[in-house]
Parts: C-alpha cells; structure tokens; sequence
C-alpha cells in the first residue's frame, strides 16, 4: 500500500525519510525530490541525476520513484528502475539519456523538482538493504545521524558492523 502525505510528513518527523524536507515537495501521496546540480544532456548523451535530498527508507518500507513527465517531453529516458529498498540511506540516482526529438541539448537545473517517490508498505521480516550504494552521496556528519536513527529505532534489525563498513566505503568515494 502507498502512504499518505500524513504518514510521509509523520516519518520525516520521527525517522528524517527525506532529509532535507520541504511540505510544498509533498504532491498528493508522493514527495517530489529536487536536482542537486545542473545537468546538461547532449543528444542522446547519458548523464546521472542526482537528488538534493536524503532519503530513508525505514525497513518495512520499498519506495519506487518516477520522473516528473515533463522531462519524458522534453525527450529524457531514464534508464533505470527507479527502487529504493528497504533500509537503504542515500541519495536517489537516476540515470537519464537525452533522445530529444530535435536533437538539441536538456538542462535539468539545481533545485528543480526532478522526481517523485512514493513509500510502498512491505510485509514479512525486515531484509535490510547491505549493497555498495549504502550512503552515496553523503557527509561523515549525515552518515552519522542517520546511523543513530537507525541502530536506535530497529535494534537487532540493522547490522552494526555492515553500517560501519558502507560508512568507510561511502566515504572513500566522496
């Protein structure tokens, strides 16, 4: 089932899902996450687009994302399946090629609303995410925090020591 704004607004509050967060985001029963930089697409030209946000997908959680359709006529294909999993921390990537019609270049500026993600409630046993995506795209200080929200919240569900290793990985590639 996909929540609601309310739950959405409710999670931001206790867990920071989306981080950070901006109500005017909130469209119907999805959040729409911004652009963190320019991008500029040559034609047919592969570029990925990363999110200004944060996002937390708490363990009985899956979120799936879908561009906003006015980068599809503009002639932007995303290349991948846009899926969070549950608890995975990080910001959103996706890839987008530019098969514009005209053949002409695509901005997508900084702060633009790109994307929206909507939390899909799953059921059975938390399997929390443990892949080499864990924390792309963040600082030491933002790892940090959301290692807390996580140990604290879901104890015995998280694995301590994966965290600590995603933390070193994340951050060797900043």
């Amino acid at each position: 089932m996909i929540v609601g704004r309310d739950v959405i607004e409710e999670m931001v509050k206790k867990f920071k899902i989306i981080h950070p967060f901006n109500p005017s985001c909130l469209d119907g029963d999805s959040y729409i996450l911004t652009v963190s930089e320019d991008v500029e697409l040559k034609y047919l030209e592969h570029q990925n687009v990363i999110a200004h946000e944060i996002v937390f997908v708490p363990p009985e959680f899956v979120c799936h994302m879908t561009a906003k359709s006015k980068f599809g006529r503009m002639g932007l294909s995303f290349l991948n399946a846009a899926k969070a999993h549950s608890g995975w921390v990080g910001r959103i990537v996706l890839e987008i090629v530019n098969l514009n019609n005209e053949r002409k270049p695509v901005i997508v500026r900084k702060g633009e609303p790109f994307m929206h993600i909507e939390f899909i409630r799953r059921e059975g046993k938390p399997c929390p995410y443990k892949g080499e995506y864990q924390f792309q795209y963040m600082s030491e200080e933002e790892i940090d925090m959301y290692m807390k929200i996580m140990l604290e919240n879901w104890p015995g569900v998280f694995d301590e020591e994966y965290l600590k290793q995603a933390k070193e990985k994340a951050l060797k590639k900043i």
